[in-house]
């Protein structure tokens, strides 16, 4: 009798511990869905295949107006002179930040629909525009045949992906007395490019300036003739 309790016994308490166990994955995808209203300048002869410069806008420009993306920057710049290139611009909305895919997939359709000429096709932006100019050229590497921030932030993240974009030329300006976005930003971005041994890359810090570096940089005529000189080279495709 006690033998045959104690086998019993046995295995009640094996079913009570036996346990099992599954393993597996799951991808999931998680959307999100942005608005961005922009402008497109064309130039005067659209018949041939022409430069695109992408610039993106800072914080003050946000909105569904899309007149304040002429506030600064090319399209300002466009109001008193000449440029031999698509000029787009587009606006965030108020309460969103930039959306770095919803500006690529813009860039693609702006392709599509006109003649523009892959190798020429240059991003830049001032303040959080300068932020998504940066982020463009690591998401994008090989779309961008030259980079120009101004006064924007880098994500520290990032900064691994930076030899990824040493091909590229880049001029990247900043005020000294920027109490916004801090100059060291810049000048860490600066080293570790140089650090890849990147070729083309200038950095300037306005000694004089705040926040507002780029009224100085997009109301000049030098920052436009430079970026309409590079085009991509296999280096940087």
């Amino acid at each position: 009798m006690k033998k045959k309790l104690f086998f019993l016994m046995l295995l009640f308490s094996g079913f009570g511990f036996a346990q099992t166990e599954t393993t597996g994955k799951i991808k999931t995808v998680v959307m999100s869905n942005f608005e961005l209203g922009y402008v497109l300048h064309k130039p005067m002869n659209t018949k041939e295949k022409k430069p695109l410069i992408v610039f993106i806008s800072g914080d003050g420009e946000k909105g569904t107006d899309l007149e304040k993306v002429k506030i600064n920057g090319p399209l300002k710049y466009l109001k008193t002179h000449a440029l031999d290139a698509y000029v787009l611009a587009p606006q965030c909305k108020e309460d969103e930040n930039w959306d770095i895919e919803s500006i690529y997939q813009l860039i693609l359709k702006i392709q599509k629909e006109n003649k523009i000429d892959a190798d020429r096709i240059y991003v830049t932006g001032l303040s959080s525009g300068g932020w998504a100019a940066w982020n463009l050229a690591f998401s994008h590497p090989d779309l961008f045949a030259a980079n120009v921030p101004v006064a924007g932030f880098v994500d520290l993240i990032e900064l691994e992906k930076t030899c990824e974009i040493a091909n590229i030329p880049t001029r990247i300006f900043h005020g000294l007395l920027d109490d916004v976005v801090n100059v060291k930003y810049a000048i860490t971005i600066y080293k570790e490019l140089k650090k890849c041994n990147a070729k083309d890359v200038q950095l300037t810090i306005f000694d004089d300036a705040n926040h507002d570096s780029w009224t100085r940089v997009y109301d000049n005529a030098a920052i436009y003739d430079w970026m309409l000189q590079q085009r991509k080279t296999k280096t940087n495709q």
